[in-house]
């Protein structure tokens, strides 16, 4: 027996790119994802990477990717708020958003303007602490107060979420479910 046509034959590697076919990569990228002018233009250059070049001249995905955020296709500090926004209702630190909004291609100036406020920050550990179950929040299932190496743990993990140490300790230390949700309601803008 004979394998099929289609198996015989492999694959095929993809075409190289063009001017066109690069500029319809860019639109199909925006068109699906919400992204920054960098993200974009490293999707870009991958693209160039894996599938070559074949156009006239030499590619230009930056000024592609600058060229989309001059028509109003990409907008990198609505992208930092939506994107900071995002990680503080999942319960990350300024820390961690400052880093991953920088990672994204996000200047400085973005990045300040997309920090979260005092009152944001303390909301954003409390909800880390309440999804993890963390300090005061392991009584709602009806368990102890930690002890010490757990708290420990607990405080390590706030920390690597991007929270500031005196933070992460209230809301470790915190007794009681209401003294967390008080101390997160106090604001200090």
């Amino acid at each position: 027996m004979t394998a099929p046509p289609s198996s015989r034959r492999g694959k095929r590697p993809p075409k190289p790119l063009n001017s066109a076919s690069l500029r319809d990569l860019a639109l199909s990228y925006v068109a699906r994802f919400s992204t920054s002018t960098a993200k974009l233009e490293a999707y870009l250059k991958r693209k160039l990477r894996e599938r070559g070049w074949d156009g006239e001249g030499q590619p230009d995905p930056a000024g592609l990717a600058a060229q989309f955020a001059d028509l109003g296709y990409i907008d990198d500090e609505a992208y930092a708020r939506m994107k900071a926004g995002s990680l503080l209702r999942r319960g990350y630190g300024a820390r961690r958003i400052e880093g991953t909004l920088f990672r994204d291609g996000i200047d400085e100036d973005g990045r300040q303007r997309a920090a979260p406020s005092g009152s944001e920050a303390r909301q954003a550990v409390l909800a880390l602490a309440r999804k993890r179950r963390f300090g005061p929040f392991a009584l709602e299932r009806g368990e102890e107060l930690p002890d010490r190496p757990t708290r420990e743990k607990q405080l390590a993990a706030l920390l690597r979420a991007g929270h500031p140490l005196d933070f992460a300790r209230e809301m470790v230390n915190a007794q009681t479910v209401e003294n967390a949700e008080d101390w997160a309601a106090r604001c200090e803008d």
